[in-house]
């Protein structure tokens, strides 16, 4: 299949404000491994910052709890993101990927003319099915930690190669747009913008929470988590508390695996 690539000039042109002065630099390769693993070893320069890597083919993608992640060529989009966090208490670094999470939401309702949702913590799902995943990814600590956070976005994928049958894809889903060199400019508009003001906030959650729970499938929905230990938990998800855990009756959860038991996965 003809696909097109993605194009860095229009692209870097069609940032919308406060992008173009937020991020240091922007990449687009052909072909690596990981980009989350490519800007986790860039972040051993302290300087290094606000950097963000796109790749037209993952051979070594990964997603939560090590799981492959794997696409065609040029069918969907791979980027990462390096964001340092000067002052940020350790427990708010959690709402980082959520925060990416809703700024893939609102880039894709923006430029696809679709509406997904997002599945706790950080999955995006569209009619159900997984559209995106985001992994993030501390790579350097300190007072100010960098972090890299990894977005995989299914665009272009015909249903014979979706990775996992949850699966969806822009195509599949009859978008309006699936341009991926507009989505990329919409992604990293809408990140830029969240970050810069979440910063401004002092790093305060209250804006976030309130986003988040606006774009949340998960909350009154009966859900089953899988905790690390084996631990499973099994309930209505009630809420999001002021660190980003999910809230299953009295249970806090900060991890894990969460299936919606009423037809979504």
């Amino acid at each position: 299949m003809n696909r097109a690539p993605i194009d860095a000039p229009r692209l870097r042109s069609s940032l919308a404000t406060p992008a173009p002065a937020f991020y240091d630099r922007i990449d687009v390769v052909e072909s690596t491994g990981s980009t989350n693993a490519d800007l986790v070893a860039r972040a051993a320069d302290p300087a290094v910052d606000r950097q963000a890597l796109l790749a037209e083919e993952q051979v070594r993608g990964r997603g939560r709890h090590a799981r492959t992640w794997v696409s065609p060529p040029r069918a969907q989009i791979s980027l990462s993101i390096l964001v340092r966090l000067p002052g940020i208490e350790p427990g708010a670094l959690g709402w980082l990927p959520l925060l990416t999470g809703i700024a893939v939401v609102d880039a894709v309702r923006g430029t696809a003319g679709v509406a997904p949702e997002l599945k706790w913590p950080n999955d995006v799902l569209l009619d159900g099915r997984k559209l995106s995943g985001i992994l993030a990814e501390v790579a350097a600590t300190g007072v100010a930690p960098a972090v890299v956070v990894g977005i995989g976005l299914n665009v272009d994928l015909a249903e014979a190669e979706l990775p996992v049958p949850h699966a969806t894809s822009l195509r599949l889903a009859g978008a309006e747009n699936v341009d991926r060199t507009a989505l990329v400019a919409a992604i990293l508009t809408e990140f830029a913008g969240r970050f810069t003001a979440w910063e401004r906030a002092g790093w305060a959650s209250d804006e976030l929470a309130a986003a988040y729970r606006e774009r949340c499938a998960t909350l009154g929905v009966e859900v089953r988590a899988e905790l690390p230990g084996g631990k499973t938990v099994t309930g209505v998800a009630t809420g999001i508390d002021d660190t980003g855990r999910l809230l299953i009756g009295a249970e806090a959860v900060s991890a894990g695996d969460v299936s919606h038991l009423r037809g979504q996965y």
